[in-house]
């Protein structure tokens, strides 16, 4: 016979799960001891929330949930902030908790606390496997929920005492995803018609352009009708930013050229936007703009966003739909123009002179990785230069987190992608950010991974250092020093560089990123 673990651990192999990313707990030990006799595998990580990134990252690129799991209290609070961000990134994820046995829940006891209950402010669906016969439907059901679009967390809390129980069940056949049904008609062609009555149409796209793999639908209907296209942080990558179309995203560009592009068009054709990603009422602050809604779900309720057509169906088959009742050129790519200005600015390498920025070292880093390579940002003031001025040539190739937008994402999240993906693999952030989560690099050399770490570092928390200077003229409370980061990677078995120069800079970025090693480039700013 059978216990629940096992149970438990053959419906994650029906779901076809490879491995579960986590931290060791005395009441997940059944879970743990099942797993070892399975073909999944068990990554033991530095701390819950890197196990939470690394599930976060993996559903986001490849649309198929991540696992993390982590034992009771305080395992169980660490792993909820990568959790919630995986929420509200809209990346499928299924957290795992253990629970002490049931028969001590009634009282106060060690370690103990109501998780499902904390669980339920930040997850799509989450419930107590409180019998083991519950435990096939609870699994399906987590992941089916997870992975449904719109995508997103679930969590189950397993009970040691569950755990160990012997029970006589299967589990549940998974299914394919649930298919969104085509756009109505009716829709499609009010749609297509506000587009071509528009002078200045502009096509905007969100997260969920990038998720629903919809981005092939966007590039024909923009080749063909010369729609241009703005995209949020998360959208980056829905068409190539080498295209006449491409604005790159809303604050790109010298001034926020793309953010003034937005403002002056009349329609705007939103596809995939989520307003968690970018508040709308950054660009339509005078609610005159014709809306089109193309998305899984109705648009929220919001004063600034309210759609004049929402299409509410699978997204490709929407743009499809709209695509055939327009004529060629119907919308002439009316501020073309711009994207030239923009690409050059972005690609252009520094001189010798120039201070070393973000911004200014970003077009030599993209020379250094390949179209299909991934960069996977922190979030700080990195970020921002990131989403603006990093060109993104295909779809989830520039991963930002601009949902929940956690510090601490970029090193377990590039240990993920490298683990999912064949293509060379980055991990862009800064100093507050690196050493947040800077013990997974022991996961990642444990598991011989070989992504590049690229640490910009300031001493302090720019970005918010910048949002006070702005505010009050001056800054406070941010200050921080680092540790020799070089010394530091290379106790964990990393190559490590500390370029001083834009030529060392160049030659860093083409050795390491490239390479099958482990590396780490300390880029210190001026």
């Amino acid at each position: 016979m059978q216990t629940t673990a096992d149970l438990l651990v053959d419906c994650l192999e029906a779901e076809g799960v490879e491995r579960v990313f986590g931290v060791p707990g005395e009441e997940i030990e059944d879970l743990l001891f099942s797993l070892r006799e399975s073909p999944i595998r068990f990554v033991p990580t530095r701390h819950e929330q890197g196990a939470a990134f690394m599930a976060d990252v993996h559903g986001r690129l490849t649309g198929e949930a991540g696992v993390c799991c982590s034992t009771l209290g305080p395992g169980a609070t660490n792993l909820m902030t990568g959790v919630a961000d995986a929420q509200l990134d809209k990346s499928p994820v299924v957290a795992i908790t253990g629970q002490g046995g049931r028969e001590r829940l009634h009282k106060e006891s060690h370690q103990a606390l109501d998780v499902v209950d904390v669980f339920e402010p930040i997850v799509a669906w989450n419930t107590q496997i409180a019998e083991p016969e519950i435990a096939p439907e609870s699994v399906r059901k987590a992941f089916k929920l997870a992975e449904y679009e719109k995508p997103g967390a679930t969590h189950l809390e397993f009970p040691e005492d569950v755990a160990a129980s012997e029970v006589d069940s299967e589990p549940i056949e998974s299914r394919d995803p649930v298919r969104r049904p085509d756009p109505d008609d009716e829709s499609a062609a009010r749609a297509a018609r506000l587009i071509a009555e528009a002078e200045r149409p502009i096509l905007l796209a969100g997260n969920g352009a990038v998720r629903t793999r919809a981005s092939e639908h966007i590039r024909a209907i923009v080749d063909r009708v010369g729609l241009p296209v703005v995209e949020t942080y998360m959208g980056k990558g829905a068409i190539s930013d080498r295209e006449p179309a491409s604005l790159m995203t809303l604050d790109s560009g010298p001034e926020s050229e793309a953010a003034r592009a937005i403002e002056r068009a009349d329609c705007v054709v939103a596809v995939g936007y989520d307003i968690a990603e970018h508040d709308p009422e950054g660009w339509n602050s005078d609610l005159t703009k014709t809306i089109v809604h193309v998305d899984y779900e109705p648009a929220e309720v919001y004063r600034h966003y309210n759609p004049d057509v929402e299409i509410v169906a699978d997204v490709g088959a929407a743009l499809e739909a709209i695509d055939e009742q327009l004529e060629d050129e119907a919308c002439s790519l009316w501020c073309g123009d711009l994207h030239e200005r923009l690409l050059e600015a972005v690609t252009e390498p520094p001189s010798e002179d120039d201070p070393v920025t973000v911004r200014n070292a970003l077009p030599l880093l993209r020379e250094a990785m390949a179209d299909s390579d991934v960069l996977v940002s922190d979030v700080g003031s990195h970020k921002m230069a990131i989403a603006q001025s990093f060109p993104t040539y295909e779809p989830n190739t520039c991963v930002i987190s601009n949902g929940l937008a956690s510090m601490g994402i970029a090193v377990p999240g590039a240990l993920a992608a490298d683990l999912t993906t064949d293509a060379n693999v980055v991990a862009g952030t800064g100093d507050g950010g690196f050493l947040m989560n800077a013990a997974e690099l022991e996961t990642a050399s444990r598991l011989d991974c070989s992504f590049t770490t690229v640490v910009f570092t300031d001493d302090d928390y720019g970005l918010i250092s910048e949002k006070q200077e702005d505010h009050r003229g001056e800054h406070t409370g941010t200050e921080l020093t680092n540790p020799d980061l070089v010394t530091f990677a290379e106790s964990f078995g990393l190559e490590a560089y500390r370029p001083e120069s834009w030529n060392e800079i160049e030659d860093a970025f083409d050795e390491a990123v490239p390479s099958e090693e482990l590396s780490l480039i300390e880029v210190r700013l001026e």
